[in-house]
């Protein structure tokens, strides 16, 4: 027997005596990382995707009533369906209780609830651009309510920079953020503002407007 293949028998023969000596821990180990992908695999094939169809179809009628305005009834429900809260509380972790988030945030601003507005829109988040900046400058009004003023430009400042492409939504909380910099003493950063309000949207609503806001803040500025 040539020693290279003696070296390769013994060596088969210390692995075999390895795994015989520790088969219980490395199985158990196997065992382990299959039940982790197995539980993996059903959670998001048994739980999260049955979840995540029942959440939905607990959210269809609440977004109803939201394209309605109907705040109360988006938040509670009218006793045959169920409200967004109770969407968050039962599917929590699933996407259409997130998206629920974002509806009750806005359903208590329009209640004047400022503060449950807050805790719903900071905690929403979204991949879809033109509603997380909606969801921003929902938020930045909700701390202008609350007069907390340099939270609100801060938020509309990730409005108007989010999804620059909707220009109208865009124009709009740069406008605000201005506005509400000029309420802070903050004249120059509102000129500033102002003017990228004009370069940017000079064929918005607000755009067309930012020429008078740029004139007063120049002539007090001299």
């Amino acid at each position: 027997m040539s020693t290279k293949v003696f070296h390769e028998e013994d060596g088969i023969e210390k692995m075999l005596h390895f795994f015989k000596t520790h088969q219980n821990k490395i199985l158990a180990g196997v065992s382990t990382v299959v039940l982790l992908i197995v539980g993996w695999y059903g959670y998001n094939e048994y739980v999260k995707k049955p979840n995540e169809e029942k959440a939905a179809d607990a959210l269809f009628k609440s977004q109803g009533y939201f394209t309605l305005d109907s705040s109360r009834l988006v938040l509670n429900g009218d006793g045959q369906s169920k409200g967004v809260l109770y969407v968050m509380r039962t599917f929590s972790g699933t996407k259409a209780a997130n998206l629920a988030k974002f509806y009750a945030g806005v359903s208590y601003l329009h209640l004047g609830e400022f503060a449950n507005a807050v805790k719903y829109l900071e905690d929403f988040s979204t991949d879809a651009p033109q509603i997380q900046l909606l969801a921003y400058g929902n938020l930045a009004d909700a701390y202008a309510e609350l007069n907390k003023k340099d939270q609100a430009v801060n938020y509309y400042l990730k409005a108007a920079h989010h999804f620059e492409k909707d220009e109208t939504n865009s124009s709009e909380y740069l406008f605000r953020a201005a506005l509400l910099q000029e309420t802070l003493g903050k004249n120059s950063e509102a000129l500033e503002l102002y003017k990228e309000l004009k370069e940017k949207y000079p064929k918005t609503e607000k755009g067309y407007q930012a020429d008078k806001y740029i004139n007063r803040l120049s002539i007090q500025k001299d």
